[in-house]
């Protein structure tokens, strides 16, 4: 479980400042489709990492902050996106397909 987890992480850091993925994506690019909710669980365990996990960049597949409550305040992740150029509205990113990064094609 943790050698998922340590997968899970290693995608995450590589998503650009200003970028947003999602779950699934993780996941299909693990070669693990059907484990979204478990890399939503990565999320969650990302924050007692050593190494910085920017898990605020990880969404639903419709942009949707899901993951907010596990910041410690509601409104932390969005602030961190927000910060770093990414808009929000309704707890969803505004301009999620141009923002979306897909590790299949971004991780060659």
């Amino acid at each position: 479980m943790s050698d998922f987890y340590e997968k899970v992480f290693e995608v995450v850091r590589q998503i650009p400042v200003g970028r947003v993925t999602s779950y699934g994506a993780i996941a299909r690019y693990l070669g693990t489709a059907g484990s979204s909710r478990m890399v939503g669980w990565a999320m969650n365990l990302s924050h007692h990492e050593e190494i910085y996990v920017p898990a605020h960049r990880v969404v639903n597949r419709d942009g949707l902050l899901t993951g907010k409550v596990h910041f410690g305040s509601s409104d932390v992740m969005q602030e961190l996106l927000e910060n770093e150029g990414v808009a929000i509205e309704n707890d969803c990113v505004t301009d999620f397909d141009r923002l979306f990064w897909d590790p299949m094609k971004e991780l060659l």
